[in-house]
């Protein structure tokens, strides 16, 4: 007896206990399927969907390549073997057309130019040298023209001897070849003169030239003037010089790509250390590389101060611009019938052929085959299909989707 009663007060309390377990445990799951459908029978497992909205793409290709100068420019000395004896611009300066970054020992060429134009001043006397003797020359023959005349005369009329007019002849034509002569003696001295004018010239533009100077506005890129050494056409030039500053990006892009890049598509060009800057394609290579398949192009930024020759950047082309319904790539299953997604209509899985257009940023045109508004299986290919029966939950919400 007291065995059961123990037994029985040990029992009441586990009897109480089941039976509050039998009242409490079924009702759990029934608010949980109420709470996800709305009261509705249960609608399945929950999935990640996405809705098909209006969405802007831009296709881009990326480049990548180093940063060069749109036109460089070489200033080399025009002259050889002369004395660099003054450097008057540094690497980094802006310069202007005709500005004079260096020059050169004039010395010897002004020696030259003196010389030679004391040689036209003698030119110039000998020309009014032969002038005077033409006037001579011609007064001489005008006298023995003069002289052969009467003898001509004296002559028919026998008041002369043959051998006085022989002479008179003779007088006429000493004269006739004095004058030109003469005149030959001008022509001469003239000749001199125009080739001394001719050599002034040249040793004045020489001296020139030892002012070594910008060609056209630029920044100088790299300078290898030396003041001392002696300068020669043949050696590396003095200066590089970016003309007008402009900087651009050369960059290598390959092959299957190029056919969509056409002169003037915008881009953006990133560099190191630096924000991204804007350019436009302004070149493309006709040449591809044969070893490695890839073209170039040429994409210009323009005159900026913080662009450095030679620095590493990439490039996006924007190569077309659309405005059309899109879905994350994700949901997009492609097969060898085509690009399919899983739409998600009445609490069922539906899968659908669509036309896929431009990918952008992580999305995917769709031409044909969706709505705008309708629900998509976040992640395409996954173990459901066509009518089983899911809720779909809109990415980034915790919201189950009434999908209709």
């Amino acid at each position: 007896m007291i065995r059961s009663k123990q037994h029985s007060a040990r029992r009441g309390p586990v009897c109480a206990l089941m039976a509050l377990l039998s009242l409490t445990v079924p009702a759990a799951p029934l608010y949980a399927a109420d709470a996800a459908t709305g009261g509705k029978e249960d609608g399945g497992p929950t999935v990640s969907a996405a809705r098909a909205e209006r969405t802007a793409f831009t296709e881009t290709i990326l480049v990548t390549g180093s940063l060069v100068a749109r036109t460089e420019i070489m200033v080399a000395p025009q002259i050889d073997g002369f004395r660099l004896s003054e450097i008057l611009a540094e690497e980094g300066d802006r310069v202007k057309s005709g500005q004079v970054l260096a020059r050169l020992a004039d010395e010897m060429l002004k020696v030259q130019l003196a010389q030679l134009e004391a040689s036209l001043v003698k030119a110039e006397a000998s020309i009014a040298q032969a002038r005077s003797r033409i006037a001579e020359a011609e007064a001489n023959q005008k006298q023995a023209d003069a002289a052969f005349g009467r003898a001509q005369d004296l002559v028919k009329s026998g008041s002369t001897s043959r051998s006085v007019y022989d002479e008179r002849e003779a007088a006429s034509r000493t004269s006739a070849a004095a004058v030109a002569l003469s005149r030959d003696g001008l022509l001469v001295a003239q000749a001199e003169k125009t080739q001394i004018e001719a050599q002034i010239r040249e040793s004045r533009l020489r001296l020139g030239y030892t002012e070594i100077k910008a060609t056209e506005d630029g920044l100088i890129s790299r300078r290898k003037a030396r003041v001392g050494a002696l300068v020669s056409n043949s050696s590396e030039p003095l200066f590089r010089m970016v003309a007008k500053g402009e900087i651009e990006l050369d960059a290598e892009v390959p092959e299957i790509y190029l056919p969509r890049i056409t002169v003037g598509l915008p881009a953006r060009i990133d560099a190191a250390g630096l924000k991204p800057r804007e350019g436009k394609v302004r070149l493309i290579s006709p040449e591809i590389d044969p070893a490695t398949r890839l073209g170039r192009v040429r994409i210009l930024i323009g005159d900026d101060p913080a662009l450095r020759v030679g620095s590493f950047a990439r490039g996006t082309i924007d190569t077309a611009k659309s405005s059309g319904l899109g879905v994350p790539s994700t949901a997009v299953l492609n097969r060898d019938s085509g690009a399919m997604v899983q739409v998600v209509k009445d609490g069922r899985v539906e899968s659908r052929r669509v036309a896929t257009g431009m990918v952008s940023n992580g999305m995917v045109e769709i031409l044909d085959g969706l709505r705008d508004g309708e629900i998509v299986v976040l992640r395409s290919g996954t173990l459901l299909r066509d009518g089983d029966a899911v809720r779909a939950v809109i990415a980034g919400t915790t919201t189950v989707s009434e999908a209709k």
